[in-house]
C-alpha cells in the first residue's frame, strides 16, 4: 500500500473541538497531506464548496447543524456528490454506525483514534477516490478524442461521398472526371492524414505545441479550399470569391490543421447559407497577426445564439440541414485548436445580412502583417 507523502491529498476535517482539530491535523499533514480544517457544518460546507476536497473527515455528533446533516447537505451538491466522507465518532452504538453509512459515509474511526488507523483509512479511501478521478480523466479524453476524430472526418468524406455519388451516376462530362477522382484521392488522403496525426498526438507527451515550429502560407489555404469545393459548389450554381493582398502572408500554424478549422467554416456555410455566394478573403490585422475571413449572404447567427456559439454541441440554428450529422462541435473544436497556436477565431455580423467568421493568428517574424 502507499504512503500518504506518495498519494497526496486535500482534506477537509470538521470537529467543534479545537484539541481534536489540532491533532488530527498536524498528523496528516506531517504524512504530506494537505489540511483545511472547519469548526461547523457551515464553515464546512463554504469551505468545500469554495474548493473540493478529496477526503471529508467529520466529527458524527456537533451542536448546531451535526455530521449527518452535514453530509446530508454535501449530498445536495452535484460537485461534492461523490467526495469521500469518514466519521470520526466515539460512538460505539451499531444502530449509529448503520445510520451513518446510510448518510453515504465510506468508512468510520473510532474516538480517541489510533493513529496509525486512521492514517490507513485515510490512505485507503484517498487512494480510491485518486483512482476514480484518474480513470474519469481518461474516459473524458478518450471520448473527446471520438468527438474530434468523427468531426473532422466528416468533411473529407463528405467530399469522397460527394463525388463517388456524381460519378456512379454520371452525372460530369467525360474530361470532368478526373477532377472528381482526384477530389476522392485527396479527400481519402486528408482523412488518413487525420487519423495519423491524432495516433501521433496520443503517442507524444502532453507538451504544449511549439507555433514557431510550423508555418502556412494562407494563400496556398485557401487555393487548396477552392480546389476542394469548387465543384460541390458549382452543382448548387455557385462560386467561391476570393479576395487575397499582393504581400505574404505567412502564419505560425501546421498547414493541415489550419485547412481543417477553414474547411469546418466553409461547411457551414454551405450548410447554413445554401443560396449564398462563399467569400474568401485575407488581410493584416493587429501588428504581427492575418486574419482569413470566411464570409457568406446567409441568414446569419441570431444574436440569442452568438454568446453559445463556440461552446461544445452548440448548432448556429434550431434546424440541424446536416441531417443528423452536426455534432455541435466544429466551432467549439476550431477555437481550442486556433488558441493552441496563440490564435482566435471569432464571429461578426456582416453589414447587409450575412456571416463573417474570423481567424486570427500570428504571423511569421519575416512577414509585414499590420
Amino acid at each position: 500500500m502507499p504512503t500518504p507523502a506518495m498519494t497526496p491529498g486535500r482534506i477537509l476535517v470538521v470537529d467543534d473541538q479545537p484539541a481534536n482539530l489540532r491533532a488530527v491535523s498536524a498528523l496528516l499533514t506531517r504524512h504530506g497531506y494537505e489540511v483545511v480544517t472547519a469548526g461547523n457544518g457551515d464553515e464546512a460546507l463554504a469551505l468545500a464548496a469554495a474548493q473540493v476536497p478529496d477526503l471529508l473527515l467529520l466529527d458524527m455528533m456537533m451542536p448546531g447543524m451535526d455530521g449527518f446533516e452535514l453530509l446530508a447537505q454535501i449530498k445536495q451538491h452535484p460537485e461534492l456528490r461523490k467526495l469521500p466522507a469518514i466519521f470520526l465518532t466515539a460512538a460505539q452504538d451499531r444502530d449509529m454506525l448503520l445510520r451513518a453509512f446510510d448518510a453515504g459515509a465510506v468508512d468510520y474511526v473510532t474516538k480517541p483514534f489510533i493513529p496509525e488507523e486512521l492514517l490507513a483509512r485515510v490512505t485507503a479511501h484517498i487512494g480510491l477516490k485518486l483512482t476514480r478521478d484518474r480513470l474519469e480523466r481518461v474516459a473524458r479524453q478518450r471520448q473527446e478524442l471520438v468527438n474530434l476524430v468523427a468531426h473532422d472526418l466528416k468533411n473529407p468524406l463528405s467530399s469522397v461521398l460527394f463525388a463517388s455519388d456524381v460519378l456512379r451516376n454520371n452525372g460530369c462530362k467525360p474530361e470532368r472526371v478526373p477532377r472528381y477522382i482526384q477530389m476522392i484521392h485527396e479527400s481519402a488522403g486528408d482523412a488518413l492524414g487525420y487519423i495519423r496525426r491524432y495516433l501521433e498526438t496520443q503517442a507524444q507527451s502532453a507538451a504544449p505545441r511549439r507555433a514557431d515550429a510550423a508555418c502556412t502560407c494562407l494563400h496556398e489555404v485557401l487555393d487548396w479550399l477552392v480546389q476542394r469545393y469548387e465543384l460541390q459548389l458549382e452543382s448548387r450554381g455557385l462560386r467561391m470569391q476570393l479576395s487575397t493582398p499582393a504581400a505574404r502572408s505567412r502564419v505560425a500554424i501546421d498547414g493541415l490543421v489550419l485547412r481543417q478549422v477553414a474547411e469546418n467554416l466553409v461547411s457551414n456555410a454551405m450548410k447554413y447559407a445554401p443560396g449564398s455566394p462563399i467569400e474568401l478573403s485575407i488581410r493584416s490585422s493587429a501588428p504581427g497577426f492575418w486574419q482569413l475571413l470566411v464570409e457568406d449572404r446567409g441568414p446569419g447567427v441570431p444574436p440569442s445564439r452568438q454568446h453559445q456559439l463556440f461552446k461544445p454541441f452548440m448548432r448556429l440554428t434550431e434546424a440541424d440541414p446536416a441531417d443528423g450529422l452536426s455534432s455541435g462541435l466544429g466551432l467549439s473544436l476550431a477555437k481550442h485548436i486556433l488558441a493552441e497556436y496563440e490564435g482566435n477565431l471569432w464571429y461578426e455580423d456582416r453589414e447587409g445580412g450575412g456571416a463573417r467568421f474570423v481567424i486570427e493568428l500570428p504571423a511569421m517574424a519575416d512577414d509585414d502583417a499590420g
